[in-house]
């Protein structure tokens, strides 16, 4: 059944909007169909409101950051069809994170909680989506975390040959660690 309803869904999207399919991406039984940006949403619209198609579940929204290339961005649209049993994924390319993709949250209500998520941890705006905000992260928080050149935070690890160097890097490095016997 999928790989005929694979191709009724994108035979489907032709129809209504021949112009939008950029690309079509078969990979380890899993369908991805590119659009256009600016069509995105009216796609989505027709596959929520298709009586034979019925995508009524939109179970993620994410996005990729394929820095050096360019468009740097991309948001894929993960949606289920409940009573076909049927996933697939939209995607669509993004070239500036401030002129980002219309809501979704229109069409599924869940839409504006993962355009949050997005928007959180990558810096993507979605256009209509008045809930923008920090969502895991403070409100102070300066940067994209999962943006590809957001700077790496890390501690190095602590070995036997490197003891002393990281131990001078602590919080408590140049106090004294052994009790003073004259007090």
């Amino acid at each position: 059944m999928s790989n005929n309803f694979d191709e009724l869904v994108l035979e489907k999207i032709k129809a209504a909007f021949p112009e939008a399919v950029e690309e079509v991406i078969d990979f380890r039984e899993e369908r991805t169909i590119v659009v256009e940006m600016d069509k995105l949403h009216a796609i989505c619209k027709m596959l929520r409101e298709d009586p034979k198609l019925n995508y009524d579940f939109l179970t993620d929204v994410v996005a990729d950051d394929m820095l050096p290339a360019y468009p740097r961005f991309a948001v894929n649209y993960h949606l289920r069809s409940m009573s076909n049993a049927h996933d697939f994924r939209l995607r669509t390319f993004v070239e500036d994170p401030d002129e980002g993709p219309q809501t979704v949250g229109d069409i599924w209500n869940v839409g504006t909680w993962l355009e949050m998520e997005v928007y959180d941890l990558m810096g993507i705006q979605f256009a209509g989506n008045g809930s923008l905000r920090r969502l895991f992260l403070p409100e102070d928080w300066v940067g994209f975390p999962l943006r590809k050149d957001y700077p790496l935070g890390y501690e190095e690890v602590q070995f036997s040959f490197n003891w002393e160097a990281i131990e001078a890097k602590k919080p408590y490095a140049g106090r004294t660690m052994v009790p003073d016997e004259n007090k």
